[in-house]
């Protein structure tokens, strides 16, 4: 059998080398694990500002979500779904050997939309990005991987003349969609359900003074090159980068020095630093804390009074009503709040490797991550904000300061001419400090703006932890087609008791190319099928962030009682003797290519199963403490992950590469305990663990309906809640009185899921000429949405969007939005949302002569469309920002922006 295909690129790639999860660098096609690989030419064109937000769409198996649509807003990242209750599911992150703080910590409160940490890397120093996601983890990085490993290489020199390269980009950010508001010219006189009568109003679109068009800017300037001994890299950047909420904006300045001296024969050193300061200024919009701010006060305003302030006063009246739920007007919000962040950080590595011998590769790493975040908030006297109508100032600041000694030790050997062994051993010591600090003061003096003009109140809050591990890690190569790995790892904590420290954590891998194989080359399938190949992985991973630092002990507060300070015990009752939440991952897989490797197919089947779940158990009053730490929940992840690249015309001057991702997971929780529900204080009380249902399951009332399926009403007319006996497990049984009524206790069951059933992307490059033209559509399917905005603007007692519309039109009957208020299976939607994520085309000169090499123009747009049935701003956001548990709640939080972007990039 003979086919003309053209040889294409290596979409298989199985010549890379991967350096994540293995002892020593290892090529793709000797891995016994998936490892997904993102490079610098996939981030460049994403016109994101963090590298978090270029790897959406690009990593099958990982949900990438962007929180908040602020200039700098957090991102969150799920890679084979969430590993933990109380915890954090985001994972691991390494840079350049230096395992980094990826914390979002709101020192004041923004409405769910804090930064993540990796917004300081500056994406155009980025090499490429190595992703592991299943229990390959566990062989190196122990009880810190039950969520996955993301690995960053940075630029580094190469022997040479002086390569220089500068990149500068103009961008726009603008509002993609806003909400259809009230304009019906009336209002009810009063909230009587049989009182028809209305007065004649004028509406307005207060979204008109809280969305504007940000602009941006960001350039960098690179130097690389060296000798053969010596080799360098150093690059400067500055971003500058407004949000569409008016007054709100985000700047990073930062340099990254990365060198290499070749000392001798033997030893190499490498150092590497990096220095960010980035600044914001940040306008509060919704959140689930107190919930003051522009879209808040846009929400709940009524929409018939006027927002502008008073021309002589200057005071802004209050567009909420007061007896109901006041709220700030979002003009004063904009024009007169003042929030701002400040960090400076810095990261750095210092490496020693070592080659005394053929075969035997030594590598000691010493890494640190230190930053501090600054942050105030200034809300100024006699103003329509509820709760500091008389002004408000806040300080709070945070270090954070870590570091990681490693040590890793690999001898590589042919044993004989069909037997290859690598041998990896090394250690960790890691440390981490945190320590913050805050003060804040209300009622303040007529023109004080800090904290010493009000009554004060003042926090502290410090915390060390230590991890100590070491590991052992064993491959065998037979016939350069089959390879087997065994690895082992052992961890302690300081977080745990002492007869709890150390966790074994074991591994075993293997991989088979079949293709390599004689009777495969020589039939004819090894005319089509060019590499296939068959793995599978097991592995245990350990979590540690489901208990604070001291969580083990029964701790104290002060207290004072006659002017003499003492303590009393705390609610919470230690144990010594929890463990950390234990992950095992059963991975099986394949990879295919074809076609001279034109096509490529990576599939993955994965099965996580998370024991000894850390959960808060409640105790008995008679106990002294309300509750106790304790293991044990479950939970599991079940899915599948496929990656498809294909190259469908390869010819002199025209390339098309095509690339296709989709991930499914299912995910389940069981003992919960008590009536099998935990409600999560985030989301208003209607999130929760339910036993049976996936993490953060909508758990609230729901409709009352008669058998046929349709509504039942009240005598009135009007939806109501179901009633009658509630169950566990979020099980119930409804009754009804004698008059065919709901009676008996509200009930509520699961009415919605957060968690997507599926993820896809679709990536087309195309290289014509001097053109490139890439375009990538991703999207989330199966996930719902709780509208909480909707909720509350179309309640009768503010009344600013549609559906209270509806109402006063006579569409329904009167009442109805008040009754619906209060159920809320009625403000649960569907989430599903396929995205035009980026688009781009470029122009790329090389000039004849002169100095500079190469020129590259480019127009690209990010969020450019979404096909969604969501009637809120954004599917994808959440107004619990990070949080692991709570996830699709929409409380009006900032939509994702449309960015359109015009760059320029010079080579010398």
């Amino acid at each position: 059998m003979n086919l003309d295909a053209q040889l294409g690129e290596d979409v298989l790639m199985l010549n890379d080398v991967v350096v994540t999860g293995n002892a020593v660098a290892t090529s793709k096609k000797k891995l016994t694990n998936a490892v997904s690989t993102v490079s610098a030419r996939d981030i460049q064109y994403s016109a994101s500002t963090g590298i978090d937000g270029a790897l959406q769409g690009k990593v099958a198996g990982a949900q990438i979500t962007q929180n908040s649509g602020n200039p700098a807003g957090g991102i969150s990242v799920r890679l084979r779904g969430p590993s933990t209750i109380v915890g954090s599911s985001d994972p691991l992150y390494i840079v350049d050997g230096v395992i980094v703080n990826n914390d979002s910590r709101e020192l004041i409160d923004l409405g769910g939309y804090a930064q993540n940490r990796l917004v300081d890397i500056n994406p155009a120093d980025i090499d490429h990005i190595e992703i592991i996601k299943g229990a390959a983890a566990a062989a190196i990085y122990g009880s810190r991987a039950n969520n996955g490993v993301v690995q960053i290489f940075t630029k580094r020199g190469k022997t040479g003349a002086p390569q220089i390269s500068f990149s500068t980009q103009f961008k726009t950010n603008s509002v993609r969609k806003t909400l259809p508001y009230n304009e019906y010219p009336f209002r009810f006189n009063n909230t009587t359900v049989t009182d028809l009568t209305q007065t004649p109003v004028t509406r307005y679109d207060l979204q008109d003074d809280i969305f504007s068009t940000g602009i941006g800017t960001d350039n960098s300037l690179s130097v690389s090159g060296g000798t053969e001994a010596t080799k360098y890299y150093v690059g400067v950047s500055s971003l500058y980068n407004e949000g569409i909420i008016k007054n709100t904006n985000f700047s990073r300045n930062g340099a990254r020095m990365n060198i290499s001296q070749k000392l001798n024969d033997v030893f190499t050193l490498s150092a590497g630093a990096n220095y960010t300061m980035s600044s914001s200024r940040e306008i509060p919009n919704g959140g689930l804390v107190e919930a003051y701010g522009a879209l808040t006060g846009f929400i709940f305003s009524n929409n018939f009074v006027n927002p502008d302030k008073d021309p002589v006063t200057g005071i802004y009246p209050s567009t909420s009503p007061v007896a109901i739920a006041r709220r700030t007007n979002p003009q004063e919000a904009i024009n007169r709040f003042d929030f701002r962040q400040r960090v400076s950080r810095f990261t750095g590595n210092a490496q020693l490797n070592a080659k005394p011998v053929a075969g035997l590769n030594i590598d000691l790493i010493f890494g640190i991550d230190n930053y501090t975040q600054n942050t105030t908030a200034y809300i100024p006297p006699i103003n329509t904000t509820p709760s500091y109508n008389l002004g408000l100032a806040r300080r709070a600041d945070a270090t954070i300061f870590q570091t990681n000694t490693d040590l890793n030790i690999s001898y590589r050997k042919k044993v004989n001419n069909w037997l290859e062994s690598t041998t990896g051993l090394g250690g960790t010591l890691q440390f981490d400090r945190q320590y913050t600090i805050g003060a804040s003061a209300q009622q303040l003096g007529a023109f004080g703006q800090t904290i010493n003009n009000g009554t004060s109140v003042a926090s502290e809050f410090r915390a060390d932890r230590s991890i100590l591990g070491a590991f052992l890690q064993q491959t065998f190569g037979i016939n350069d087609k089959i390879f087997i790995t065994g690895a082992a790892r052992v961890d302690a904590s300081s977080v745990y008791g002492v007869d709890k420290r150390w966790q074994f954590f074991p591994k075993v891998s293997g991989a088979y190319i079949v293709s390599e194989e004689n009777f495969w080359s020589n039939s004819s399938i090894g005319d089509v099928v060019s590499s296939f190949k068959v793995r599978a992985a097991w592995g245990q991973s350990g979590n540690l962030t489901a208990i604070g630092n001291f969580d083990r002990f029964t701790l104290y507060s002060p207290v004072s009682y006659g002017g003499t300070t003492g303590y009393v015990a705390a609610s919470q009752f230690g144990n010594t003797t929890v463990t950390p939440e234990r992950q095992t991952e059963l991975e099986l897989g394949t990879d295919i290519s074809l076609l001279n490797e034109r096509l490529s197919l990576e599939f993955t089947y994965f099965d996580k199963d998370v024991k000894q779940l850390i959960l808060g158990r409640t105790l008995a009053p008679s106990t002294g403490y309300s509750s106790r730490f304790l293991n044990i929940g479950t939970m599991t992840n079940k899915g599948y992950e496929l990656m498809i690249k294909g190259v469908p015309i390869q010819k002199p001057g025209f390339q098309w590469v095509t690339t296709f991702s989709y991930t499914h997971n299912k995910n389940v929780i069981n003992g919960v305990e008590g009536n099998g529900v935990l409600p999560f204080a985030g989301g208003f009380g209607q999130v929760a663990a339910v036993n049976g249902y996936p993490l953060g399951a909508f758990y609230a009332s729901f409709f009352a309906r008669n058998p046929d399926g349709s509504l039942l009403l009240t005598p009135g007319g009007l939806p109501q809640r179901e009633r009658g006996v509630q169950k566990a497990n979020g099980t119930s049984t409804p009754a009804r009185d004698a008059a065919g009524q709901p009676s008996g206790a509200i009930l509520s069951k699961v009415i919605g899921n957060p968690n997507p059933l599926h993820v896809l992307a679709l990536i087309n490059d195309l290289n014509i000429g001097k053109f490139n033209f890439r375009m990538q559509w991703d999207g989330m399917l199966g996930f719902d949405v709780f509208n909480f905005t909707k909720r509350v603007g179309d309640n009768a007692n503010y009344g600013g969007l549609k559906g209270y519309e509806a109402e006063l039109r006579g569409d329904v009957p009167k009442g109805t939005s008040a009754a619906e208020f209060s159920i809320f299976e009625n403000w649960i939607e569907k989430g599903d949302f396929v995205k035009l994520r980026e688009l781009s085309l470029s122009y790329n000169i090389k000039p004849a002569a002169g100095r500079i090499k190469d020129i590259r123009l480019t127009l690209s747009g990010r969020n450019l469309l979404s096909i969604d049935n969501y009637s809120g701003y954004d599917p994808e956001v959440n107004a619990a920002g990070q949080s692991n548990a709570v996830r699709g709640f929409d409380f009006v939080e900032v939509p994702l922006p449309r960015t359109f972007l015009i760059g320029l990039n010079l080579n010398f």
